[in-house]
């Protein structure tokens, strides 16, 4: 895609916002250039990143705190699911998906999102989902056992999330046709893959979940990303195909580098880095921050990298700009002083190079 040139140090926004107003959570004078929906729990509390993409699934039921399969209609409805799966991944624009819309009781953001795709016909507009190894390691079954190791409860999230993000590609594309989505899976979790909380998880299990919903996001044109804000493998996510990996390059920069030839080969494939150097998750570093500090946190960046021996035109060229997590934590000023520094900062970055 010859467009991709156009992220070139453009911004965009990671997840959840504070706020309890929608117009001021739009924060569109920061993003229209890739407008995105952010999450707002204190609107709704079915907006938690968790519980958000968890409509329609089956063995989900409001109000139960573990997934049941027990009830008499469970082989039914999750038969219908596959079948409507396997229709959906052949024909996106399949009148099967929009049972696995996210309704406007799980998103508040999302109809007056795509009016801004309508509204500015950008070049890219950012959805996203929970990651299925975050979701399906947080989700229990009636026994309180992890749902990743129920072979069955692992396929049913994965192939939900999945429907979750086709979703809104198919909506972002009706909005604008050359709009191209970015759908982000947010993966908080596997910055604890291979600890002793996942002993018993290996890394290609995870990988074939990644591989799965990213080569779906791809195969709708749209572009597929991870993002993680705590340290972790990163060659896990590379190998799962993804078009972008977003990392708190505040705080974790440095451990980029370790996997210096996953990322080189990464680059050289057209993979993008969004650098996460504005800080969302330390509010003392938020409030000290400014332009100054961040443009050395970016260069340092890049410069771990370079050191490794990686071109730094080729990291450059690459290299997109984000807040380093979601901004729901925080106060609504300091959320919106991390909007503003982010975009201020690719607009300089964006001047230099």
């Amino acid at each position: 895609m010859g467009e991709l040139s156009k992220l070139k140090l453009n911004c965009l926004a990671i997840g959840s916002l504070p706020h309890n107003n929608l117009d001021k959570a739009l924060v569109e004078n920061c993003f229209n250039q890739i407008p995105f929906w952010p999450q707002l729990a204190k609107i709704n509390k079915n907006e938690d990143m968790i519980i958000q993409f968890l409509e329609k699934m089956p063995s989900f039921f409001v109000g139960k705190d573990f997934l049941d399969t027990e009830y008499d209609e469970f082989f039914e409805d999750l038969e219908q699911f596959f079948l409507d799966y396997e229709e959906i991944l052949a024909d996106i624009n399949c009148e099967s998906l929009d049972k696995y819309a996210i309704s406007k009781d799980y998103s508040s953001s999302f109809p007056e999102f795509i009016k801004l795709v309508k509204k500015h016909k950008p070049d890219f507009a950012k959805g996203q989902i929970v990651g299925p190894f975050t979701l399906a390691t947080t989700l229990v079954d009636k026994d309180g056992k992890c749902a990743f190791y129920d072979e069955t409860l692992r396929e049913i999230i994965l192939k939900t999330l999945t429907l979750k993000a086709l979703w809104q590609i198919k909506e972002i594309k009706a909005a604008n046709p050359s709009t191209i989505p970015i759908i982000f899976i947010d993966e908080p979790s596997i910055s604890q893959l291979g600890t002793s909380a996942f002993v018993t998880i290996s890394e290609d299990e995870v990988i074939s979940l990644f591989r799965e919903v990213s080569d779906a996001i791809k195969a709708a044109g749209a572009l597929s990303a991870i993002h993680c804000c705590g340290k972790c493998d990163w060659s896990v996510p590379i190998s799962g195909g993804v078009d972008i990996i977003n990392l708190d390059a505040y705080s974790f920069a440095q451990s980029l580098s370790l996997f210096n030839k996953d990322v080189e080969d990464f680059l050289n494939r057209g993979g993008k880095i969004a650098w996460g150097v504005v800080p969302t998750l330390d509010k003392d570093a938020l409030e000290n921050a400014d332009i100054e500090i961040l443009t050395q946190k970016f260069n340092d960046a890049v410069g771990y990298l370079t050191k490794k021996g990686i071109d730094e035109k080729l990291i450059i060229e690459n290299s997109i700009l984000s807040p380093s997590c979601g901004a729901g934590s925080l106060s609504e000023e300091l959320a919106e002083k991390a909007m503003n520094l982010t975009r201020n900062l690719s607009d300089i970055l964006k001047a230099r190079y």
